[in-house]
């Protein structure tokens, strides 16, 4: 009768520490969030505030969708890779609204145009395309590969002679100290960040849901993003 209590009182006790350490990773989860979510609406705040040289305003103001990877950092194993997680928002109304709810996702792989070293860069993407708002619904998607994407051009007003690159369906840029410029991302792959999500939603969510449908309510937490993206992008 003992040995039966005893091993009771264990299976309590174990149950106990598993929820309280699935408790606070949870909580840890969500500070990383609610941390990545801050530090993308400061990249987009330092944009509008950074000199003419930067992204054109005319193409933020036609981007379907825009991404930022805070902090994208070189693989410290392997060559030429890369690894970051950030957040993407599309524009309701099949790209053409306001911004609606953003999901959560992650880059890795590939190889691209700026050595980091030991450093760290901030990534803003431009979905410039029907086609490519539809990409960030895939569980994968390959910048250069399944889709095209190209180095973007700087300064407030895109020229002609970057023609060719506002082709493609992606521009990618990275600031590095306070001055966006043009990178390209070949290789690498985004995927949607679903723990990420369901830690910021407190369910289980599609990609769909939030970038396509376009009915669910920004979380608080993201509303500082969804502010500084509508002020880069207004007329």
């Amino acid at each position: 009768m003992h040995d039966k209590e005893a091993s009771m009182r264990f299976l309590i006790a174990s149950v106990v520490m598993t929820f309280a350490m699935q408790s606070f990773a949870f909580a840890q989860l969500d500070d990383k969030v609610s941390d990545r979510l801050w530090e993308s609406a400061k990249v987009m705040d330092e944009l509008v505030k950074g000199p003419d040289s930067s992204i054109p305003k005319e193409l933020l103001k036609k981007a379907a969708c825009v991404a930022v990877i805070p902090a994208l950092k070189k693989a410290a194993f392997g060559i030429g890779g890369q690894y970051g997680r950030g957040v993407v928002s599309c524009r309701k109304d099949e790209g053409k609204g306001a911004f609606g709810s953003p999901s959560m996702i992650s880059i890795g792989g590939g190889s691209f145009g700026l050595q980091l070293g030991g450093q760290s860069v901030d990534v803003v993407m431009l979905f410039m395309t029907p086609k490519s708002m539809q990409s960030l619904l895939k569980d994968k998607v390959t910048l250069g590969g399944d889709m095209a994407a190209a180095a973007g051009p700087v300064g407030r007003n895109a020229s002609a002679e970057t023609n060719i690159r506002l082709e493609a369906e992606i521009l990618t840029y990275a600031k590095s100290r306070g001055l966006f410029a043009g990178i390209s991302l070949k290789g690498s792959s985004l995927r949607p960040d679903n723990e990420a999500n369901q830690s910021l939603y407190g369910r289980k969510i599609e990609a769909k849901e939030l970038l396509i449908d376009g009915k669910v309510a920004i979380p608080t937490t993201a509303q500082k993003l969804i502010d500084a993206l509508t002020k880069a992008s207004a007329n």
